[in-house]
């Protein structure tokens, strides 16, 4: 379920330095069980050294119950780190309150400049240097800093989190009204992710007998844009890796696209969805899956 930019440097531990990592598994909406972590730990608690879950997910917007994954973490004197990347704008995220060790946050998901973020630590947590020279950042990260960005990504994440309680609500709206709106207009349509507890601004639909590189071409002659999710090998379209971990075989996830409402989104890009989703669909499913 965790974005590559979790799982990558977990895999090259793996493959570089001797870490074992141990993906846990999620249910059919996406989420981490407590108990599924409580399990994992208890196995051999002495062996973990870290656990790292993302707060929202970016595919399919499920949101984690990351304070009390934190808190069972804690429980065995386990650091816990979050990937709040995609939550920080659309969420009530407090750092202190959560009881997370470590947390990440990105300029681009904000509005920011792209190319800076920032890790949050809590008090006691040393991480080792991955980068050597200058010393910045109390060794953290050497490399003379890039001011401009980052005041820039500062007063985005304030902007984002002052104007949350007003288009966090807003989006919700315009999300349960594309939801509701598609499953009239294609009845077998499949919602991914808890259909509750979920971004605001996150609807990702399964089409089934659909393609969904042909879906996104054809929305996209109409002037919507959205995405599958998906990576590419190649030149082959690959299914996404959340819905494969989600337990869908590989025909449901490649049949799949992600509608994703922001700050500039209304109530006319959501009707224009509505108007042509079913003609779309059907056009989609004449040419079949290959």
């Amino acid at each position: 379920m965790e974005h590559h930019a979790a799982l990558d440097p977990a895999h090259w531990l793996a493959d570089n330095q001797g870490a074992v990592v141990e993906l846990l598994p999620v249910d059919a909406q996406g989420r981490v069980h407590p108990d599924t972590l409580r399990a994992a730990i208890d196995a051999n608690p002495d062996d973990v050294a870290l656990v790292s879950v993302m707060w929202a997910n970016n595919e399919v917007g499920t949101i984690q119950a990351v304070p009390e994954l934190a808190a069972i973490a804690h429980a065995h004197g386990i650091p816990l780190h979050t990937d709040a990347v995609q939550a920080i704008a659309q969420l009530p995220v407090n750092f202190a309150e959560s009881g997370v060790d470590a947390m990440t946050i990105s300029g681009h998901k904000v509005g920011g400049p792209m190319g800076v973020g920032a890790l949050l630590l809590a008090r006691g947590v040393d991480p080792v240097p991955v980068l050597h020279g200058g010393g910045q950042e109390r060794d953290v990260r050497s490399g003379t800093l890039d001011a401009p960005a980052i005041a820039g990504f500062a007063a985005a994440v304030q902007a984002s989190v002052d104007r949350r309680p007003e288009q966090a609500p807003r989006l919700a709206a315009l999300r349960d009204d594309l939801v509701s709106r598609v499953r009239q207009a294609v009845p077998d349509v499949i919602l991914n992710g808890d259909p509750i507890d979920r971004l605001p601004g996150n609807a990702h639909f399964t089409f089934p007998g659909c393609e969904g590189d042909a879906l996104l071409m054809l929305l996209d002659a109409k002037g919507i844009e959205c995405s599958t999710g998906s990576a590419c090998s190649a030149g082959v379209a690959q299914p996404s890796h959340v819905l494969l971990a989600m337990d869908q075989d590989t025909t449901r996830a490649r049949g799949s696209l992600r509608f994703s409402l922001g700050h500039t989104s209304t109530q006319s890009d959501v009707d224009r969805v509505a108007d042509v989703i079913a003609v779309v669909v059907e056009r989609a499913r004449r040419a079949g899956l290959t």
